[in-house]
């Protein structure tokens, strides 16, 4: 009943292309070692379950911060054995476990999928939402050994400056300065310790002809508040060069994201791997200078209308993947 559970609370975003875009990579691959794909943002499991059935030669280990989907994810893939392997990391230790976990098998593929994850988000008490009243948390991981601090605390030392830039730059958030300035001033009376209080606030310094349109006028300051607290850029742009590092020549990174500011640290990063680094009028390119990687998607691919339609959570979706073609060359220098 547990398996079937989990099951039923997760649509994997993008599915059968990201499951299509990784196994070709295993596929392709000849050497005698058994192939691996590491999904770096585990969440309930349902990538790395349709990977698994897909392919049972296949290895799938699982990262993720938050020990609850973790222990979900387990129970939803024991039927497939030591073939899923489950560790506890944020997805920028994607090298670390890599190195760790794969010394007798060679890691042909790397799928992120970024953001909040359906468990998150469906759990009241996480706090993730402005439509449930919660403790005002939205850690990823919110365990007692948990180095990240709950929005709540995070309200009472931040500067106004420092919250409107949060809110401008990870929330997109045109009405930036009003918001932190009501967050700061109800935070002065009666600290902010619940989603509702926030939310309310929130309502309160959005002008009333904005509110017509565009969804709940508390959304875009949760989703910036969301990844201050998780460190969720940072953390990205150590993840995706970690991973390009760590997959074997003919390995792939598969990447969906759903927020601009994700989608351009994948796309500049893909782009430098993928560009030559020799200089301007240089005759010979030299082997160092050459790309180690070709992408695999023109641009961003949006999910169909027909995923969209079943799967809501797909619609702001934009999916990059890339392949390697050759290690970095060294410099004799």
């Amino acid at each position: 009943m547990a398996e079937r559970a989990t099951a039923d609370r997760h649509i994997p975003v993008m599915r059968d292309r990201c499951v299509s875009l990784l196994l070709e990579a295993a596929q392709q691959h000849s050497d005698d070692a058994s192939p691996v794909i590491i999904d770096a943002t585990l969440g309930m499991g349902g990538h790395t379950e349709a990977l698994l059935e897909a392919d049972p030669d296949l290895i799938v280990v699982g990262i993720d911060r938050d020990p609850q989907a973790l222990e979900l994810a387990g129970e939803r893939l024991k039927r497939f054995g030591s073939r899923f392997r489950g560790v506890r990391a944020v997805y920028d230790q994607v090298d670390e476990v890599a190195e760790e976990l794969t010394q007798d098998e060679v890691l042909l593929g790397v799928l992120f999928d970024l953001g909040v994850s359906s468990l998150q988000l469906d759990e009241a008490e996480r706090g993730f939402a402005y439509s449930y009243d919660a403790p005002l948390d939205m850690r990823m991981d919110a365990s007692e050994d948990s180095e990240d601090e709950p929005v709540a605390e995070l309200l009472t030392h931040i500067s106004e400056a420092e919250l409107r830039r949060v809110l401008k730059d990870y929330g997109e958030e045109r009405f930036a300065g009003r918001i932190a300035s009501a967050i700061l001033r109800a935070q002065a009376v009666t600290p902010l310790r619940t989603t509702s209080q926030l939310a309310a606030v929130v309502d309160s310094a959005v002008p009333a002809a904005s509110k017509r349109t565009g969804g709940h006028p508390a959304k875009r300051t949760f989703q910036a508040l969301r990844i201050a607290v998780n460190r969720e850029l940072e953390v990205l742009e150590r993840a995706i060069p970690a991973a390009c590092d760590a997959v074997a020549v003919g390995g792939r990174v598969v990447v969906l994201s759903y927020h601009s500011l994700e989608d351009r640290i994948v796309k500049q990063t893909f782009a430098a791997r993928a560009t030559s680094s020799a200089p301007a009028g240089l005759p010979v390119e030299l082997e160092e200078h050459k790309p180690t990687f070709r992408t695999l998607t023109r641009g961003a691919e949006p999910p169909t209308a027909e995923e969209v339609t079943y799967n809501p959570r797909a619609a702001s979706a934009k999916l990059r993947a890339a392949e390697k073609i050759r290690s970095m060359a060294r410099s004799k220098a």
